[in-house]
C-alpha cells in the first residue's frame, strides 16, 4: 500500500544576520562585540592574552603565514540546543588542532572542512565559506571543498565563483554525476547556454540514463526555442524519473511553443515540485549532519524508501523530540507504523496531523488509505475528496477516490474520475480497466465490453483486459454480448502462459456457454478442491454455486460477483 509520492527536500533558508564580515568581527572584538559562544570556550590560540575573554570565542582565529581566514561563529543562543552543542563540538575540533597546525595541516584542513559542512547544513553560508576556503586551502585535491564551496557560492548568488568551484569539484573527480550537472545548473542560470550544454551533454555520455541531465537538455533547447528537440528531452528524463513531476510544467511549455495546446495542458496538470536530481553522496552527507528534525526527516525518509521501517519510525520519533508539531515528520511516522503493522498507531499519527494542519495532502490521502482499507469507505472519500481539493493533479488520490466510490456504491461518480484521470494520463491504462469494472457494478456490460475492447486495442498482451474480456463474453446476461468461442481463444494462450484458479473459473464459464457442462463441471470441480485445501472459504462459496448450475445443465450469467470487483 502505497502512501506516499514525494520525497520531502531540504528547504533552506538563510539566517538574518549570519552574513558578518570576518573584519568586522576583529574590529568588533576590540570593542567587545561579535557576540560569544554559549560555552564560554576560547577560540584563540593557546597562550593569546584573550584566551578566555567571552568575545574571542566568537572568532577563530588562523595561524599566520598560511593564507588561512578568521572564522566567525554564529550566536549558539539563536540556536536549537543540540545543534548549538554540535556548533560547539565542531568548533573546539578546530581550536585543538590549530595549536598542532604546524605539525598536523592535514587534520586542521579536514577540522576546518567539517565545520564548514555543519555551518553550511545550518544555513550560516558566510561562516561556512571561510572554513571551508581554509579546508581547500590546507587540502586542495579534497573533492570536499570546493564542492561545498560551489553551494555556498550559488547560495549567495555569486555564479562565476559557483561555477569555478564546481569546475574544479568536477576536475578532481571527472566521473561525478551530481558536480557536473551542477556546474550545467550554474552556467544555464548565468545565460552561458553553449557552456551548459556542453556539461549536460558530457554527463549524459558518461550516464546515459541521467534524468537530471536530460533535463537539462531539455531546458537549454527550451531557452533557445528548439521546441521538437526540448519535448524529446524532456520525454527522455519523465521516462527516466517519472516521479520528478516539475519536469511536467517545462513539457508543458515546449508543447505549446509546438502549437499543442491539449498536451500542453495535460501536462500543467500533472506538475509538481519534485525536481529531477541526480544521486549526490555529498549533499547527502550535508542532509544528514545536523542534529535537527530536519535532518531526520531526511534520514528517516531514506530509511523508509530502504524499507528499513523500524529504523525510519525511530528517525521520525527523534524528529518529533526536536520538533513535535512538524506535519511530515509525524505523517511520514504513520506510515513507517503502518508498514510495521501498528495500524491503531499509524492512524493517530494521521488523524494528529489532519486535526492540526488539515491542508496536509499526505496525511489526508494517508488517513484516507488506512479507512478505505478498513472498508470505510464514506470517511475516505471525504479525506480523498479533500486531497483533491488542495492537489486536484494527485492522480493516486483521484484512483483511490474512485474505488472508494464505486464500494460504496456509487460506480457512476468513480466512472467521471476514472475518465478525468486518463484526460490527465492516458497511459494509466488501469484506469480503463477500472471504469469497466464499475459499469459492471452498474451492470451495464455493453459499456464495460467497450471499455475492455479499447484496452485491448492499446495494450494487446495485457492479461487484465484478456481475461476480464473473456469473463464478460463467457457469462454475460445479455444475449448480445456473449461469445463463447472467443472466450475460448482469448483463454487458452492465457492458460497455457500461468494457469490459476480464476483463469479456471472464466474457462468453466466459457465451456458451459458453449454447451460443455460436462467439461465445465469437470473443471470446476478442480478448481474447487484446490481452492478448498487453499482455505479460500469465500471462493468456495461461489464455486459451489457455479458448480451446481453446471451439473444442472445450466450455464452462469454472473461475470463477476462483488467480491471480486476492485
Amino acid at each position: 500500500m502505497t502512501f506516499h509520492r514525494r520525497t520531502d527536500r531540504d528547504r533552506r533558508r538563510r539566517r538574518p544576520g549570519a552574513r558578518a564580515s570576518w573584519a568586522l568581527c576583529l574590529v568588533g572584538i576590540l570593542s567587545a562585540g561579535c557576540g560569544s559562544g554559549a560555552d564560554g570556550g576560547a577560540a584563540a590560540p593557546a597562550g593569546s592574552e584573550a584566551a578566555s575573554s567571552p568575545a574571542i570565542d566568537a572568532v577563530l582565529l588562523p595561524p599566520e603565514g598560511q593564507g588561512l581566514l578568521p572564522v566567525a561563529m554564529p550566536d549558539y543562543e539563536q540556536m536549537a540546543e543540540p545543534v548549538a552543542e554540535q556548533m560547539r563540538t565542531y568548533r573546539t575540533a578546530v581550536r585543538v588542532r590549530l595549536e598542532a597546525a604546524a605539525t598536523e595541516p592535514e587534520a586542521l584542513g579536514d577540522a576546518y572542512g567539517r565545520l564548514g559542512m555543519l555551518l553550511l547544513a545550518a544555513t550560516y553560508v558566510d561562516a561556512a565559506e571561510a572554513s571551508l576556503r581554509n579546508a581547500r586551502t590546507l587540502l586542495p585535491d579534497d573533492v570536499r571543498w570546493p564542492y561545498y564551496l560551489g553551494r555556498v557560492h550559488e547560495a549567495n548568488g555569486d555564479l562565476e565563483a559557483s561555477a569555478a568551484s564546481y569546475r574544479r569539484a568536477v576536475e578532481l573527480r571527472p566521473d561525478d554525476l551530481a558536480a557536473r550537472v551542477l556546474l550545467a545548473n550554474v552556467l544555464f542560470t548565468a545565460g552561458e547556454l553553449d557552456a551548459a550544454e556542453r556539461m549536460y551533454s558530457q554527463a549524459v555520455e558518461r550516464h546515459p540514463d541521467a534524468p537530471a541531465a536530460l533535463v537539462g537538455l531539455g531546458r537549454v533547447a527550451l531557452a533557445r526555442r528548439e521546441y521538437a528537440d526540448a519535448v524529446a528531452r524532456f520525454e527522455q528524463g519523465l521516462a527516466a524519473a517519472p516521479w520528478a513531476n516539475a519536469v511536467h510544467y517545462q513539457l508543458a511549455l515546449a508543447y505549446r511553443g509546438l502549437g499543442d495546446t491539449e498536451r500542453a495542458e495535460a501536462h500543467l496538470q500533472l506538475q509538481g515540485d519534485v525536481e529531477a536530481v541526480p544521486p549526490d553522496p555529498l549533499r547527502q552527507e550535508l542532509d544528514e549532519l545536523l542534529e535537527s528534525a530536519n535532518a531526520y526527516n531526511i534520514r528517516g525518509g531514506r530509511a523508509l524508501d530502504a524499507g528499513n521501517y523500524r529504523a525510519a519510525a525511530d528517525l521520525f520519533r527523534r524528529g518529533l523530540d526536536l520538533d513535535p508539531h512538524d506535519p511530515s515528520l509525524r505523517q511520514r511516522l504513520g506510515v513507517a507504523l503502518f508498514q510495521l503493522g501498528d495500524i491503531a498507531g499509524a492512524t493517530q499519527q494521521f488523524e494528529r496531523v489532519v486535526r492540526t494542519t488539515p491542508e496536509h495532502t499526505e496525511a489526508q490521502f494517508s488517513l484516507a488509505v488506512v479507512l478505505a482499507d478498513q472498508g470505510r469507505h464514506l470517511e475516505a472519500i471525504e479525506h480523498f475528496s479533500t486531497v483533491l481539493e488542495h492537489d486536484p493533479a494527485y492522480i493516486q488520490a483521484r484512483v483511490q477516490l474512485a474505488e472508494a466510490l464505486a464500494r460504496a456504491g456509487r460506480p457512476e461518480e468513480a466512472v467521471s474520475h476514472y475518465d478525468r484521470i486518463l484526460a490527465l494520463d492516458p497511459s494509466r491504462q488501469e484506469a480503463v480497466y477500472s471504469a469497466a469494472m464499475a459499469y459492471v457494478r452498474m451492470e451495464r456490460y455493453d459499456a464495460a465490453l467497450d471499455r475492455l475492447e479499447r484496452g485491448l486495442d492499446a495494450n494487446p498482451e495485457d492479461r487484465m483486459f484478456q481475461h476480464a474480456l473473456a469473463r464478460i463474453l463467457a457469462s454475460a446476461p445479455d444475449d448480445r454480448l456473449r461469445d463463447g468461442e472467443r472466450a475460448m481463444a482469448l483463454l487458452e494462450p492465457l492458460l497455457a502462459e500461468a494457469p490459476d484458479l480464476s483463469l479456471g473459473e472464466t474457462t468453466a464459464m466459457a465451456l458451459a456457454e458453449l454447451g460443455l457442462y460436462s467439461q465445465a463441471a469437470a473443471v470446476q470441480r478442480d478448481i474447487l478442491e484446490a481452492a478448498r485445501r487453499g482455505g479460500l472459504a469465500e471462493a468456495v462459496e461461489r464455486m459451489t454455486g457455479n458448480l451446481a448450475l453446471y451439473e444442472a445443465g445450466r450455464p452462469s450469467r454472473t461475470p463477476f460477483t462483488r467480491a471480486e470487483l476492485p
